[in-house]
């Protein structure tokens, strides 16, 4: 699949390139950026990418190309999304995919209507420490789960200067479009669309502008209760993963290892790709578990193979709780999801 990637920040560079260029099945035919430090990084590390330096661009020649990924500000993904697929490109989307459901929705149709494959960039289902705490639920290991709690906190107190920090509400800079659509999604694929949610946002540090300090509770069908935390004023991180079940418990500290080595320009897949530290495997009750490899190379081997490794139904339902989340956190009230 000739593929095009439109953008080349953090995301562009760390976390979409270098996959698709390592990809059987995909060739990273063109990266779309008029930046000029990028555009030099590009042509030193993908010589054999084209430069494009617009969207508009990019879609005057949309019949060179099979695959749009669309990793551009959060505020352009729909835009983008929706251009790509009007112009006949099968389309990956970084998250947020969309600023509401109803747009996500929209693209989805859009996508049924062309045959084309659309596919929401959820990545973290690949992280390792999630893999774990997947194949624990599935084997049963911890017993009837009845609490799943999640973080992603930070130490970042100072505001940087950037559209994520942007109060605008166009640009979807509130830490619960960043950090909280991956925590939503992992509880989404452990254990469906939640029947309710209440949330606390807040914004805390001085100047800031965005949303930079959020809680969520989902309640699920089964009776599971979900609760996640993103935070950029957390001086000391509680465990990213603590999951209560009836027969055990199992508790991880620490982030999965691929991000620091894709920001270090790690290639991806290699051997030992993924692998945690010993010391750094979670406990299941007083046993300390292997954690599994992380693997965000198999989200775009399902790319390659004409399949979306994460349905767009659940990136739906994710921007369902989101935008409950923001009513919770404006009403003070516990927000029903209809079903």
């Amino acid at each position: 699949m000739r593929t095009a990637l439109i953008g080349y920040g953090l995301g562009g560079a760390a976390f979409h390139a270098p996959f698709i260029d390592t990809t059987p099945g995909l060739r990273l035919a063109a990266v779309v950026t008029g930046n000029p430090e990028r555009r030099a990084e590009v042509g030193a590390r993908y010589p054999g990418a084209d430069l494009i330096a617009s969207p508009e661009e990019l879609w005057a020649r949309a019949d060179e190309f099979d695959l749009a990924v669309v990793t551009t500000p959060n505020r352009l993904h729909a835009e983008h999304a929706r251009a790509a697929l009007e112009h006949g490109l099968n389309a990956v989307v970084d998250k947020p995919f969309a600023g509401s459901a109803a747009v996500a929705r929209g693209l989805a149709d859009l996508a049924a209507s062309r045959g084309l494959l659309l596919a929401p960039f959820h990545n973290r289902r690949w992280d390792g420490d999630f893999r774990t705490v997947s194949r624990l639920v599935g084997d049963g290991e911890l017993g009837r789960v009845h609490r799943f709690e999640s973080r992603f906190e930070r130490w970042r107190p100072e505001v940087r200067d950037s559209w994520k920090e942007s109060g605008d509400p166009a640009d979807l800079g509130s830490i619960v479009f960043d950090l909280g659509t991956h925590l939503v999604d992992q509880a989404i694929a452990l254990f469906g669309r939640p029947t309710s949610v209440y949330a606390e946002v807040r914004v805390l540090r001085p100047g800031a502008k965005a949303d930079d300090d959020a809680f969520l509770a989902l309640t699920h069908a089964g009776g599971v209760v979900s609760h996640l935390w993103a935070s950029a004023l957390a001086a000391s991180p509680g465990p990213r993963f603590r999951v209560l079940g009836d027969r055990s418990a199992f508790v991880k500290s620490g982030m999965d290892p691929q991000e620091e080595a894709l920001k270090a320009g790690a290639v991806p897949g290699g051997p030992g790709w993924g692998e945690d530290a010993e010391e750094r495997w979670g406990l299941l009750g007083s046993t300390p578990v292997r954690t599994e490899p992380g693997a965000y190379q198999e989200f775009y081997a399902a790319v390659a193979a004409g399949a979306a490794p994460v349905p767009v139904a659940d990136a739906v339902a994710g921007l369902e709780v989101l935008e409950a989340a923001f009513e919770s956190a404006r009403t003070g009230a516990v927000i029903s999801l209809a079903h």
